[in-house]
């Protein structure tokens, strides 16, 4: 976790609640599938990877694990051209190293430079059916994920690793033109914002410079106890999703099989985060959203544990769609959650699965 952006925006400019917001929604529904549904795709690359350097799997797991940690690191925006200029030039890696820094940190970083915008406009544009809207955002995942993960094995198939690389890194540019729905929200001008524009203008001069993050958020004791659980949560979150396609093919499962497990969870996961974001908009629900993600924390590692006790192929599916019915509530409710414990104006610390 780290220090909050400060906003800058208006805060008499009030949330439409619709409008140009559901274009910012479809342009946060793309950038979230990629950032969050893409270290999971990757991973169906890892065996031809193995074999190409002569790792091992956990030296491959590290690409996914680098990638998600630069998302978590940056808060501004020109991402679309690093994330496919990662994985074009992962294209043409040499060493496992190369994939490291190519594919883990510029990818990352690039997807980090997207995302988090797309979650502050987004909450700039709904307000009464943000839950809804962070709901319907976080299903970009899931979807990304049942097409990706596909999609990866499809070009794997017939380009190798490296023409999957080169063409997953052009379809990485879409995050360009959802960066471009990104319109600032204007306010209605007031008459006497003219008159008093000189006035404003030598008051802004006189004004201190404003600091970039806003640190005050760690005197509040709900955020800290958020920012610790959360910190706690990602350690475990990611891993089933990463490990549970090549867990598949030790099996001795078929490549195709092992990865359609992904597929039934991005699906599961497609229902249950916008169901779960209605049902945390309702008015007798929204103010105890705090209990009802602690629910899905607990849930989501309970559906852990028991998953040890998987032994075939249709244990990991049950355990495949329990996963995704959890992950998709907590990826639903995180970012209701922080605003409810500090607001709008410093919801912009980092967060989300």
């Amino acid at each position: 976790m780290g220090g909050a952006v400060v906003d800058d925006e208006p805060s008499d400019v009030k949330a439409p609640d619709g409008g140009w917001g559901w274009a910012v929604l479809a342009g946060g529904f793309v950038i979230t599938g990629f950032s969050y549904a893409f270290p999971k795709a990757v991973s169906v690359f890892f065996k031809e990877l193995i074999r190409e350097f002569g790792v091992g799997y956990s030296d491959c797991a590290w690409i996914s694990s680098i990638l998600l940690a630069m998302l978590y690191g940056t808060v501004m925006m020109v991402g679309g051209l690093f994330a496919s200029l990662g994985m074009i030039l992962a294209s043409f890696a040499t060493s496992i190293i190369h994939i490291y820094l190519c594919t883990g940190v510029i990818t990352g970083l690039g997807l980090a430079l997207n995302f988090q915008p797309s979650l502050i406009m987004l909450n700039r544009y709904f307000s009464e059916k943000r839950p809804l809207a962070n709901g319907l955002s976080a299903a970009g995942s899931p979807v990304a994920l049942c097409c990706l993960s596909p999609l990866g094995q499809v070009l794997q198939y017939h380009y190798g690793w490296r023409g999957g690389f080169l063409i997953l890194g052009g379809l990485l540019l879409n995050c360009c033109a959802c960066g471009a729905l990104m319109r600032p929200l204007v306010g209605p001008k007031k008459p006497q914002d003219q008159e008093l524009q000189a006035v404003d203008q030598a008051e802004k001069k006189a004004k201190p410079q404003k600091k970039l993050l806003d640190f005050s958020v760690f005197k509040d004791r709900g955020f800290l106890i958020y920012a610790i659980a959360a910190s706690i949560m990602v350690l475990g979150l990611f891993v089933p999703p990463v490990f549970v396609v090549s867990y598949a093919k030790e099996m001795g499962n078929e490549d195709t099989k092992s990865a359609l497990l992904l597929t039934i969870l991005g699906f599961v996961d497609i229902f249950a985060r916008p169901t779960c974001g209605l049902i945390a908009g309702m008015k007798w629900v929204r103010p105890r959203c705090v209990y009802l993600f602690s629910f899905a924390i607990l849930f989501n590692g309970i559906t852990d544990v028991v998953s040890s006790q998987a032994t075939d192929y249709p244990g990991l599916v049950v355990f495949c769609i329990f996963f995704g019915l959890s992950y998709g509530m907590v990826g639903a409710l995180q970012f209701e959650v922080l605003m409810a414990i500090v607001g709008t104006k410093k919801s912009s610390a980092r967060h989300h699965p």
